[in-house]
């Protein structure tokens, strides 16, 4: 057997035996037994790895021969981290050939299945498969896993592997099956058999896609025998309406229930039962159990993945759900919830993956290799009669789009937002409040109730005329405590009791939500549910007839979500049992009551970035080191305004966890470790009593002391930071009862208005349409990316898009966005040629916020700056400075060589041989590193 290799030892090996190392602790956690040669054993394992096998000649040695059974059945070539790996196969398949012929193989003189190893990255040959091609997966295969495979051929003896039994599927039966799922199945499985890993399905709300999802997996299950398949939905909720759809689905055949033909699991604990064919559950319950995590908070299951995807770490190889354990994967709503750090679940497993969306965006089309096997869109759905169409009715009133004003000396109501009590105080000052305001810092309840007045006066004479019951209707609200003002206020309205208005919410109370979404689908009351996001996406409520705005909306793939709840069609009789009065289903109304319909709508974000309240996101940077003085002010000037606004408690409550500082000390902390006398001070106080003054390095190490310092409360303590957080967000809300509301407007508007900024839409047209053609698009819409762009790209770039007929500049482009929406752009990016990178990315909807390129990589250099530090490296005032000048260059110039050491800022200060003496054989070491982690 292999001893275990202490860490000293590792250090002092070559870059192929570190690799080896590493392959030898994944064989074993996969299940194998690894040994060397001369003290082989093949009886002590089911799977056994022998090192430096002896091949006959002229095959040399296989770096590890694998045994199943006792018997050769594949082979691993190991190669040093970082070489790539796609042209290795050739001296894999040699070593395939040559196996002596005294040793037993699991198939007659041939070794089925070959591996090529770094040890942080494995490709794996089955050449078993048609047409066999190499395949990047996360570990290697377990031995009965392989035994499996082997068992296969004679089970199908002309099919033996699951890529030959996805070539001979048989026709598929169209009885009882739209058009559209037709198409898609025939679509899907020709990609399929094609062998293409992934394939996104767009197919729009109400057209079937679980249907149509459940034929897939009966044909995959029964036809091509996948041993099991996982279905992925963004909620628990939306788990069980799947886990409804494959009970209630008759299979074409003999027309049993699928699940009397196969076990199907919805996971509501962290055990996956390995004799379930499908698997239904949400990503982040997957992620858990590849964390090795024994349960899950239920909560989250409730929640979509998109909500809670902070502070992901790295997955890790499950023995119990090893990356083959399924065949398949589906992704139901994959538009949402599967990027960023969730994808890495989906890129575990060594299995086919399929989307299904109403909405793709460009992260899905990224994603799935833009193979879009099925385009079905809500337009052509509607001409099927699969959808129907609908009108969008606008109300607009006074405070809802200019906010109103409390004036002083009146006795306003003010509520805390987490205990919901109440008081009452004299004005001393006007409280002034714009339409962002609404809702959020101020409820004007006559706001909410004149919108609710004239949705319910106009509703039988314009909005459903000649109709004389309430439609079934969804009102997409801001939050839960708008959503309880609404419910409050349209009872009133419409002088209903209980059952006709309900709220959907998380934090709904006395009913399961399940129950709740249940009767306004099934039942007469609820006529009016009040959600904030709960129902947005997936669920299916037929006989709902109304989707009223009373939030905006920013992603135009969430608007095109919530507006979807209301296509699908439904009988007559299925709709007059539960709304009496109505006829028939032929369109719905979405009632517009903020604009929803006329605002900039702009693609879904990537599923990395993180959607907090600025004091929350400016923490957080601190927390990672973050120490500009922009950044470090605005800190200080929040805390002090929010410890005006604490009550004694809360004050209290925080003192105590600062470890006796209160928010007011920390901020005066803060803004006298900025001033720059202070600074100068500190400097010279670490320099000594010398007639010279601090140099400039100096002063900055003298700065960055004193900030550290100043943020160490806030830095340092995590729950500190998160209960500054909540206490902010428990700030009371005033009640505005004072403050009359007036209509504007209201009718009928065209469909929703598109308002968006040409040069905007020019600019992603053209980054889309060029970015086979431009070298610095190529590379930035390429993720991971193939290599680090060049300073002359982008300048190829800029020189581009400056010809007629655009005539663009990066400033030009930056005003735009700035224009269509201020609150997504920082700083301002005229000023480095660098910031074309930054607008590349906006544009193609890598990112959300607009930042300038050099903000990035302060950002980037300040927290390798900290992970050093707290690795134990230190580093002199002197390499500190050079350090800067270095990330600076960095930031203008995409990356740095020893060349550009000859050049301003670092010939001033001694060019490259001071560098050199400076950091001594680290410097090109530190080069490349800075490199790496800079400029991304």
């Amino acid at each position: 057997m292999i001893r275990h290799v202490t860490e000293r030892e590792i250090a002092y090996l070559t870059p192929e035996a570190k690799a080896r190392v590493e392959i030898d602790r994944q064989l074993v956690a996969a299940g194998w037994a690894v040994q060397d040669a001369s003290c082989a054993n093949l009886t002590a394992s089911r799977g056994v790895a022998i090192r430096e096998f002896v091949l006959r000649s002229p095959h040399g040695r296989a770096d590890y021969l694998l045994f199943v059974d006792g018997a050769a059945a594949g082979v691993v070539e190991a190669k040093k981290e970082g070489q790539t790996l796609s042209g290795v196969a050739w001296q894999t398949a040699k070593y395939v050939e040559g196996v002596p012929a005294e040793v037993p193989t699991a198939l007659e003189g041939a070794l089925p299945f070959a591996y090529e190893s770094t040890g942080t990255e494995t490709h794996f040959t089955n050449t078993l498969d048609p047409e066999a091609a190499s395949r990047e997966v996360f570990s290697f295969h377990r031995p009965e896993t392989l035994a499996g495979w082997i068992a296969d051929i004679s089970k199908h003896p002309t099919a033996p592997t699951l890529r030959h039994r996805l070539r001979t599927l048989p026709p598929l039966a169209e009885a009882g099956l739209w058009s559209a799922q037709v198409t898609a199945i025939q679509n899907l499985e020709s990609s399929l058999a094609a062998n293409h890993p992934r394939a996104l399905i767009q197919m729009a709300t109400g057209s079937g896609k679980t249907f149509t999802a459940a034929n897939v997996a009966y044909r995959l299950v029964k036809h091509a025998d996948a041993r099991r398949i996982l279905f992925l939905v963004d909620r628990a909720n939306l788990g069980r309406q799947t886990l409804k759809e494959f009970q209630g689905f008759s299979t074409p055949d003999d027309g049993r229930k699928f699940t009397e033909l196969y076990n199907v699991q919805h996971l509501s604990s962290n055990y996956v039962d390995p004799v379930c064919r499908v698997t239904i559950s949400t990503i982040q319950r997957v992620y858990s159990i590849l964390r090795g995590e024994t349960a899950m908070d239920a909560e989250l299951d409730e929640h979509s993945a998109f909500e809670v995807a902070s502070g992901l770490l790295p997955v890790e190889y499950d023995p119990d759900l090893p990356p083959e354990f399924f065949d398949v994967v589906i992704v139901d709503e994959c538009h949402r919830s599967i990027y960023g750090l969730w994808r890495q679940v989906l890129d575990y497993f060594d299995a086919f993956t399929i989307g299904l969306t109403a909405t793709p965006n460009k992260q899905a089309f990224g994603f799935f290799n833009q193979n879009l096997v099925m385009e079905y869109p809500h337009e052509q759905a509607v001409v099927d009669g699969v959808n129907v169409d609908f009108d969008v009715y606008r109300i607009r009133t006074e405070i809802t789009e200019r906010g109103s004003t409390i004036d002083a000396g009146m006795w306003t109501r003010f509520r805390d937002r987490q205990t919901r009590r109440s008081r009452w105080e004299l004005l001393d000052d006007d409280i002034s409040y714009g339409a962002n305001e609404l809702d959020r810092a101020v409820v004007a309840r006559d706001q909410i109730r004149t919108v609710l007045e004239t949705f319910r006066d106009r509703l039988f004479t314009e909005v459903f005329p000649g109709r004389s019951d309430v439609p079934k209707t969804l009102i997409f609200a801001k939050d839960d405590a708008h959503a309880e003002e609404i419910v409050q206020i349209a009872r009133d309205v419409f002088g209903k009791g209980n059952d006709f208005v309900a709220k959907i919410t998380y934090k709904a109370t006395g009913r399961k939500t399940d129950d709740l979404i249940a009767a306004f689908r099934n039942s007469p009351n609820p006529r009016i549910a009040v959600t904030v996001d709960m129902i947005a996406t997936g669920t299916d409520v037929k006989p709902l007839e109304c989707v009223f705005f009373m939030r905006r909306v920013r992603s135009r793939t969430y608007f095109e979500q919530m507006k979807g709840r209301g296509v699908r069609v439904i009988s007559d009789t299925d709709l007059q049992a539960v709304v009496p009065g109505a006829t028939s289903k032929e369109r719905f109304v979405i009632v517009d009551a903020v604009g929803a319909t006329e605002t900039e709508l702009q693609e879904t974000p990537p599923l990395d970035r993180q959607p907090t309240v600025p004091l929350d996101r400016l923490l957080r940077q601190v927390s990672f080191g973050v120490r500009d003085p922009d950044t470090i002010s605005t800190i200080a000037s929040r805390l002090s305004r929010l410890d005006r606004r604490l009550s004694e408690t809360q004050r209290t409550q925080l003192t105590v966890l600062a470890g006796g500082t209160t928010l007011q000390e920390i901020a005066r902390g803060i803004v006298g470790a900025l001033d720059p006398d202070r600074q100068l001070d500190a400097a010279r106080a670490l320099v000594g009593a010398r007639l010279a003054s601090p140099s400039v390095e100096e002063i900055a190490a003298a700065s960055k002391a004193l900030l550290d310092e100043a943020v160490a409360p806030l830095a340092t303590n995590p729950e500190l930071r998160e209960r500054i957080v909540e206490a902010r967000r428990a700030f009371e809300q005033a009640i505005d009862e004072i403050s009359a509301d007036t209509v504007i407007d209201a009718g009928y508007s065209a469909a929703a208005t598109d308002r968006a900024r040409a040069t905007v839409e020019s600019w992603e047209r053209f980054c889309e349409e060029h970015r086979d053609e431009i070298t610095a698009l190529e590379l930035l819409y390429t993720r991971p990316y193939i290599r680090r762009l060049t300073f002359r790209e982008v300048k190829e770039l800029a020189q581009a898009i400056e010809r007629p007929p655009h005539g663009w500049t990066p400033k030009r482009l930056w005003q735009a966005y700035e224009t269509l929406d201020r609150s997504k752009v920082r700083g301002s990016g005229q000023r480095v040629l660098t910031d074309l990178v930054s607008l590349v990315r906006v544009a193609l909807h890598q990112e959300d916020e607009l930042v300038p390129y050099p903000e990035k990589v302060r950002e980037r250099y300040r927290a390798w700056l900290l992970s050093q530090e707290n690795a134990g490296r230190v580093f002199t005032p002197e390499q500190l400075a050079w350090l800067e000048r270095i990330s600076d260059h960095v930031a203008t110039s995409l990356g740095i060589t020893r060349d550009d050491f000859s050049y301003t800022p670092f010939v001033e200060s001694g060019g490259l041989g001071r560098a050199a003496q400076v950091f001594g054989d680290d410097l090109g070491p530190l080069l490349d590193e800075l490199n790496e982690v800079l400029v991304t």
